[in-house]
């Protein structure tokens, strides 16, 4: 009797592999973010113009804030690093008081600028509550990684329209308290206490503003956990 050809193999269908969860950056890598942004855009120009400002004057302490700035847009830019849009935002703000200030050859200029720039901001956070958007969600992306869906939930639309309120508040606070200072204090003891003061007033703000984030992003879920150096994800979850 003749053998009945072998029946052909039928090839085995690849299990579909689940898709991987997204990454959720912890507390930890996101205050260090948001730390680094500060630091780079605010802390130290403000220390860096003072510092010349007590050694060498007005005028070299005013390009050496420039310089500072320009130079860490580059630095990144060489380096493959996202420019956070709140250094950028500080540079073209320091760009725009010293042009101002060259062309009308006035230091005072200078210092009065930031009580129309810190007024501006405030009223363009304001009019941002308006719309879609509010300011604080087109710069969310530079502090975590963003996405439509996690934009569009309730608690975090919240929250954007809630954080651009207060610093709405704070840039028209601030214009009203340095044009405050300016009209009553000393050149020496304007630029002292207007550094300082405003440095705390930036730092406050964060902090606040880091924390009510970190409360709605665990109420979301939307923060991993550190992962110790060399675990793997599912060693840290069968540990857990």
């Amino acid at each position: 009797m003749a053998a009945h050809p072998a029946a052909p193999a039928v090839p085995a269908t690849p299990a579909v592999q689940p898709d991987p969860a997204p990454h959720r950056p912890s507390l930890g890598s996101v205050v260090r973010r948001v730390s680094s942004s500060l630091l780079v855009a605010v802390v130290v120009p403000a220390v860096l113009f003072y510092g010349v400002f007590a050694l060498a004057g007005v005028w070299p302490a005013i390009v050496a804030a420039l310089l500072w700035s320009y130079g860490a847009i580059g630095w990144r830019l060489v380096t493959g690093r996202r420019t956070s849009g709140l250094l950028v935002l500080a540079a073209v703000l320091l760009t725009g008081r010293t042009l101002l200030s060259v062309l009308a050859d006035s230091t005072w200029l200078y210092f009065l600028q930031p009580v129309i720039s810190d007024g501006v901001v405030g009223l363009l956070f304001l009019l941002s509550l308006a719309s879609a958007r509010p300011m604080v969600a087109r710069l969310a992306g530079d502090f975590y990684p963003m996405d439509l869906e996690i934009a569009m939930r309730p608690r975090i639309r919240r929250l954007f329209w809630h954080l651009t309120a207060l610093w709405a508040a704070l840039g028209i606070g601030k214009a009203a308290l340095t044009l405050w200072l300016l009209q009553t204090q000393t050149l020496e003891t304007f630029v002292l206490v207007k550094s300082a003061s405003m440095l705390a007033i930036n730092v406050l703000a964060a902090v606040a503003t880091v924390a009510l984030a970190a409360f709605v992003a665990g109420r979301e879920g939307l923060l991993g956990s550190p992962l110790a150096p060399g675990a793997a994800p599912d060693a840290v979850r069968l540990r857990a």
